[in-house]
């Protein structure tokens, strides 16, 4: 059955987007790591694996490089990241994700899987590839750091 709906596109693709964040943010906090926002978290989800320069995870985020220090200050506070010498350029400093950032990934990476399954379940699994597929190839035209 085709559903039509006078929602955007965007919208239509920020709903399902607001309630998988709503079930990982949830999760996370039965887990025990209630101490973030989602404005942190966003800056937190471009770390890399081996760092980020905060004017990277500024860009990447799309807030200002006071903004991003000011998140990353409060992580680091929290024990989420810290912040270590870049080893290709000893005057900067890369933002680097600690156990605790990696073990609320573990916890995140669940609830999206679960998610994932259900979404599936509801979609078939033909849709479910065909919106992945989709989704991947916008990434191509909106996703500079893809």
């Amino acid at each position: 059955m085709e559903a039509e709906s006078g929602l955007s596109t965007g919208v239509l693709m920020f709903i399902p987007y607001r309630a998988l964040e709503d079930r990982v943010f949830a999760a996370l906090a039965a887990a025990g790591f209630d101490d973030f926002t989602p404005a942190q978290a966003r800056v937190m989800q471009r770390i890399g694996p081996h760092g980020t320069r905060l004017t990277e995870l500024a860009a990447q985020a799309q807030i200002t490089k006071q903004t991003a220090g000011f998140l990353v200050d409060q992580l680091e506070k929290a024990g989420y990241v810290r912040r270590v010498p870049d080893p290709t350029d000893k005057r900067a400093r890369l933002v680097r994700g600690a156990e605790k950032a990696w073990a609320a990934k573990r916890v995140a990476d669940a609830v999206v899987a679960e998610v994932e399954r259900e979404w599936e379940a509801h979609l078939g699994k033909r849709r479910m590839k065909q919106l992945r597929e989709a989704l991947t190839l916008l990434r191509e035209i909106t996703d500079p750091w893809a």
